[in-house]
């Protein structure tokens, strides 16, 4: 049982929690009590349990230690309060002019694909063009719920198609890495391992890095082989701005964008805009 004034045993206390997300982020405790307008003396006094913070106190020191949304209702819950952060589901009539907005940019982005992926890269929607990409994709891979990562990085998947596989592979997983490192999702931390354990297929190169710099010096494509010929795809990732809701947190809209002319080409042929 937990007294007043002690953390738990597991490290799941508000104190430990909000201690684990100032070293994660690597300030002392002087430092984020400056940037909260707090004493470094009351942020220790959290950290070990000797002092109940309040509700403000702990959203300000979240805001300063960029804690995502989740995770400041966790912090919340273990300092004994209420959730401050609602998590709607995206097909609550709440969110129709959301889901709406969303869904005009990835049409708007027709004939280069484009999708909205939630915090563990679940496809949540797409557009056309998406779907011309993932022809030949095994139906296994396809069946809800999609997952971007795993479609992707499966031998089944769109690896075989990828002509600078292990490149990109790598690029992918340092992505998810990253966001482990933001965010503490087990989740996301299981589907790394899934991921990063799948077999290379049989035709997995390192395209010359020298080759890929002449023809795209200004960010590593992803290049799909379709048909006879190589597509070139640079991807972008947009997300809310200050969100107020969990749900709309781990929101990501990504876009690829074609990387040449021959792709332009293609996909303006291949995918003709609605009449």
């Amino acid at each position: 049982m937990t007294t007043a004034g002690t953390e738990t045993s597991t490290g799941t206390g508000v104190g430990a929690l909000l201690r684990g997300w100032r070293e994660r982020r690597q300030l002392s405790q002087l430092q984020l009590a400056l940037r909260a307008d707090s004493s470094a003396r009351h942020v220790s006094f959290i950290e070990t349990g000797r002092s109940r913070p309040s509700q403000e106190m702990l959203l300000r020191l979240a805001d300063q230690l960029d804690i995502p949304v989740r995770e400041r209702n966790s912090l919340l819950l273990a300092a004994g309060y209420a959730p401050h952060y609602p998590e709607t589901p995206l097909d609550d009539p709440a969110m129709d002019a959301l889901r709406a907005g969303m869904e005009r940019l990835l049409a708007s982005h027709d004939p280069y694909p484009a999708l909205v992926v939630d915090g563990t890269f679940r496809v949540l929607a797409a557009n056309r063009s998406l779907g011309l990409l993932l022809s030949g994709v095994a139906p296994h891979l396809l069946a809800p719920p999609l997952n971007a990562m795993r479609i992707t990085l499966h031998p089944d998947g769109l690896a075989p198609r990828i002509v600078n596989f292990r490149q990109w592979r790598r690029h992918l997983l340092e992505r998810m890495e990253h966001q482990i490192s933001l965010v503490r999702s087990e989740p996301l931390r299981e589907l790394f391992d899934e991921v990063r354990a799948y077999p290379e297929p049989s035709t997995a190169v390192d395209e010359p890095e020298e080759d890929i710099t002449e023809l795209f010096p200004f960010a590593l494509p992803m290049r799909v082989a379709f048909e006879g010929r190589v597509l070139s795809f640079l991807s972008t990732i947009a997300t809310f701005n200050t969100p107020m809701d969990v749900t709309v947190s781990e929101l990501a809209m990504e876009t690829f964008l074609p990387a040449d002319a021959e792709t332009v080409a293609f996909l303006q042929a291949a995918v003709p805009a609605d009449r």
